[in-house]
């Protein structure tokens, strides 16, 4: 496999679970649609990564996550856009652990904003994987 494949196989699994936060969401299943969508953001900023980079890391700390992001894009055409979904990232990043295993629950405005973020996350990744 090389790099290329991995990123649109990542993007096709933030496309995936990005669907899935979508449809939680409809169903008013909000700790599952802001789980989804920070998988999705994950997933997103793997291919991204792998895009630039040729590699991603996978640990569980947080700001190593934002900051190889934030870096992926460089100084080149995509540093902006890199920059600005590692703080998007970040955000996404903030309600993994109260969606996934604290006993309070998500509210549905913020499950509604992780959903709109995972959005950017996967808009920057297609338009990043794709060109």
């Amino acid at each position: 496999m090389t790099a290329l494949s991995d990123a649109r196989l990542h993007l096709a699994k933030a496309r995936e679970f990005f669907t899935a936060a979508e449809l939680n969401l409809d169903l008013e299943l909000y700790n599952a649609a802001a789980s989804n969508a920070v998988i999705s953001g994950i997933n997103s900023k793997d291919a991204i990564c792998l895009r630039l980079t040729g590699t991603t890391a996978k640990a569980e700390n947080h700001s190593t996550a934002m900051a190889e992001l934030r870096t992926a894009g460089g100084s080149g055409p995509h540093g902006a856009t890199t920059k600005q979904l590692a703080t998007v990232l970040g955000r996404l990043l903030k309600l993994k652990s109260k969606s996934h295993c604290q006993t309070i629950d998500v509210a549905r405005a913020d499950a509604a904003k992780a959903v709109e973020w995972a959005h950017k996350m996967l808009e920057g990744a297609s338009e990043i994987v794709n060109e």
